[in-house]
């Protein structure tokens, strides 16, 4: 986890100097950005940065602002931190391409857990047992480069949306629980009416129905998901 680059958008300067403070000591590079229009533009020229969080409300450009922009060239993760009890906020960002959300106000460790785990599932794939290229029907995913094509044109996924296909492969034909995807993708137990995974699968078939008309993800509703083999 050391020397980890994390940049932090976030105009509550209090706010701030607690998490640079809280998370430093635990190996985070941290550079701050009071704006949204500065933190876009370090998120734009840094190629090193390994996680954003992401406030919402931000002076100059807003959080979802700096998300649809950023999302049009760059796909680094995004932590993205809304208020507490703001469905809309949430739904909206995962939308956008937020890799996760953490709703003010939060617990520190949560925090951290929440950042570990996006660290540790958008690394390179190192299981060498694992197959090299996973290649099911027009879908090819190829862990090592963490890239995903169908019908020869390449899927641009955010990690999420790339570690749940991954994961939905690995089991093709059979029934992934969210309970399964949260713990294993998002690093945590899957909570009540929480429709993160929900918003990242309506997101990894929109883009996979843009190069193939074949349904390929079925829902088995309020349970999980399963790939479909032809």
């Amino acid at each position: 986890m050391s020397n980890k680059k994390l940049l932090l958008i976030e105009d509550d300067i209090s706010l701030a100097e607690l998490l640079i403070e809280y998370l430093s000591p635990e190996g985070y590079d941290i550079t701050h950005a009071k704006n949204g229009e500065e933190g876009l533009l370090i998120a734009l020229q840094r190629q090193d940065i390994d996680v954003i969080l992401l406030d919402v409300m931000l002076p100059k450009m807003d959080g979802f602002e700096v998300l649809n922009r950023l999302r049009k060239t760059h796909f680094t993760p995004v932590l993205m931190l809304t208020a507490k009890g703001d469905d809309f906020d949430r739904i909206y960002g995962l939308e956008a391409g937020a890799d996760d959300y953490l709703p003010k106000p939060f617990n520190h460790r949560e925090l951290s857990a929440r950042i570990k785990a996006i660290i540790r599932r958008t690394q390179t794939i190192q299981n060498e047992s694992a197959p090299k290229v996973l290649s099911i029907d027009e879908i090819e995913l190829t862990p090592s480069s963490r890239t995903v094509f169908c019908n020869g044109n390449e899927l641009v996924l955010t990690g999420t949306e790339f570690s749940i296909l991954h994961l939905l492969l690995l089991n093709v034909g059979e029934l992934v629980s969210k309970t399964d995807i949260s713990e294993k993708i998002l690093g945590r137990k899957l909570e009540p009416y929480d429709r993160s995974i929900d918003m990242h699968v309506s997101n990894l078939r929109k883009k996979i129905a843009k190069e193939s008309d074949q349904e390929k993800i079925k829902t088995v509703r309020g349970i999980g998901y399963m790939f479909m083999a032809s």
